[in-house]
């Protein structure tokens, strides 16, 4: 049996080396309490065991829908491979301790961002946002630049991972890991 984690680093250090622009984007499927769906595209900052780390403004719809059902899905397609991950599981905030570690590792503008954007929220025009960050930059000019409290991220604990090959004739391989308590079983899926 292949460690399925062992197996996803093995995948994403192939896509680092293949894909152009965002080897670690992906997109995450939400639903609110009402079971309503909702995807976007989403960066991965972090994995291992222990799961798959994406930070957000948790003012926004996606933050929102998290809190209301705490689960989520992940999906990794990496077209120049011909490759794809899905990833299944629980979702919770990460601590402010790993949050802050990261948000110190963003450029400044983009931490000046966090804190001008009312993320998922409609904007009158784009200037009003512009001026809301140039009013961060005014705020933090000479310092650093700290996270704001809406700002932080979330792990998903994953308790299926799905490793999607593509094959010739639509004869794709699909490996399934499922969680058991502490163990990974291994099985096969008919394409």
């Amino acid at each position: 049996m292949t460690d399925p984690f062992a197996l996803f680093d093995e995948w994403y250090a192939q896509a680092r080396d293949t894909e152009i622009n965002d080897s670690n984007a992906m997109a995450l499927a939400t639903a609110d309490a009402r079971g309503r769906p909702s995807v976007r595209m989403v960066l991965l900052k972090g994995h291992g065991p222990d799961g798959f780390v994406f930070y957000t403004n948790f003012e926004g719809r996606k933050a929102g829908d998290l809190l209301e059902n705490p689960h989520a899905a992940l999906l990794f397609h990496w077209k120049s491979l011909r490759r794809q991950i899905r990833v299944e599981g629980a979702v919770g905030p990460v601590d402010d301790a790993t949050a802050d570690v990261y948000f110190a590792t963003r450029s400044r503008d983009s931490q000046l961002g966090a804190w001008a954007s009312d993320q998922s929220r409609p904007l009158p025009d784009r200037q009003t946002f512009m001026d809301r960050f140039e009013a961060a930059s005014a705020r933090f000019e000479g310092g650093p630049v700290p996270r704001p409290p809406h700002w932080s991220g979330f792990r998903l604990t994953p308790e299926r991972i799905e490793y999607w090959q593509d094959r010739e004739h639509r004869l794709h391989e699909r490996r399934l890991f499922e969680r058991v308590g502490d163990s990974w079983i291994e099985g096969l899926l008919y394409p």
